[in-house]
């Protein structure tokens, strides 16, 4: 009777039972680096927020409140360099943005017979978000490259999820001309812009990429990764405020709102940075060890110069075979074929393992 999830891949992670099963019987227990899913507290000063704001009993609005969209501007204009986005028409909250994600295509009309470019390494989102509004999605390497017909949005992820990998301001600035040339509305999923290790990552909004006009144009960003919120789900899309009105538009219909209190501690969360600086730390101490632990264990760290992840491969084995090998040490990743066939001899290991854990599986690694 109802067949919407069979528009839909499979959802990669069921694949993964047998092996983290074989992972937790482990003598010390598994180490889970699987998925990115912060495991740090939450900030003091966020919890406060979202507690002095706990008697909230009218409804939100779906724009959100001047506070959380000045504080999102705020942070873009301090640590991105992005001037110019109006706190009034260039920003809305979302209730995570694997969320809006989904819901983009669907939103703004996008259907059967259109296209929408994704990247060849991708979360799967990107796919799924298309499927979902019967839309066609195809891998790319390059998104200027693709010719073979009209395109309606085109995904960038930098740092990308899988592989670390980031875009560099040049090659942002020529998929803003392609796409503003083509029509395209160009999304830039950017939730891993606090954490870039050998370079910089760049908004598609900061004004050496885009000129200084959001047209056509938006930027995703996240707070689950930054501040350890996954659990509140909180993000915002700033960008275009012709798209941002459209999206703002439906959303009411379906009363897509970002709970009151959740607003708060969005608004605590992005006008601190010390809480952010002290977590960047933390993860790139697990950067270190497990890095050099797998590279002294034979295994091949590409791209990886962002995010939350190394991106691995062994020459012995295929995705499944190194996830395998990894379980016999009862480390559980995630094999790379999940994101693409580009990932089909790769893992991703997460760095979202307490140090303990980090450390154990430093540990196993050296044996």
């Amino acid at each position: 009777m109802f067949e919407t999830s069979s528009r839909l891949p499979d959802f990669p992670w069921d694949k993964l039972a047998p092996y983290k099963q074989k992972a937790a019987a482990h003598p010390d227990g598994i180490v889970d680096l699987s998925i990115g899913s912060p495991v740090d507290p939450v900030p003091d000063l966020i919890k406060k927020a979202l507690a002095d704001a706990a008697d909230a009993p009218a409804y939100p609005t779906t724009i959100g409140t001047a506070t959380a969209r000045q504080s999102a501007v705020d942070w873009m204009a301090r640590r991105l360099d992005v001037a110019g986005v109006d706190p009034q028409t260039g920003v809305l909250p979302v209730i995570g943005t694997k969320e809006l994600i989904m819901m983009l295509p669907t939103l703004l009309g996008i259907g059967a017979g259109d296209t929408v470019l994704i990247p060849d390494l991708a979360y799967p989102t990107y796919e799924a978000g298309a499927a979902l509004a019967r839309a066609a999605s195809v891998p790319v390497v390059d998104p200027t490259t693709y010719d073979a017909g009209p395109v309606r949005v085109a995904y960038l992820n930098s740092p990308r999820n899988p592989s670390g990998e980031i875009t560099s301001a040049d090659d942002l600035r020529r998929a803003v001309e392609w796409a503003r040339a083509n029509d395209v509305l160009l999304v830039s999923d950017e939730c891993y812009a606090e954490f870039g290790w050998d370079s910089r990552p760049v908004s598609v909004l900061h004004p050496s990429v885009c000129g200084g006009s959001f047209d056509g144009l938006l930027a995703v960003h996240s707070l689950s990764k930054r501040s350890n919120l996954a659990g509140y789900r909180g993000g915002f899309v700033a960008g275009d405020p012709a798209v941002v009105a459209e999206l703002l538009s439906v959303r009411k219909h379906a009363g897509l709102m970002v709970p009151s209190p959740i607003q708060a501690a969005m608004a605590a969360a992005f006008a601190d940075d010390t809480h952010v600086d002290e977590q960047r730390a933390r993860y790139l101490r697990r950067r270190s060890v497990l890095r050099d632990a797998l590279t002294d264990a034979g295994w091949v760290i590409t791209l990886s110069n962002g995010g939350l992840y190394l991106w691995a491969e062994h020459p012995s084995y295929d995705a499944y075979g190194s996830v395998g090998a990894l379980a016999d040490r009862g480390i559980l990743v995630a094999p790379g074929a999940f994101y693409g066939t580009a990932g089909e001899r790769h893992v991703r290991v997460a760095l979202t393992g307490t140090d303990e854990r980090i450390d154990a599986a430093v540990k196993r690694l050296q044996e």
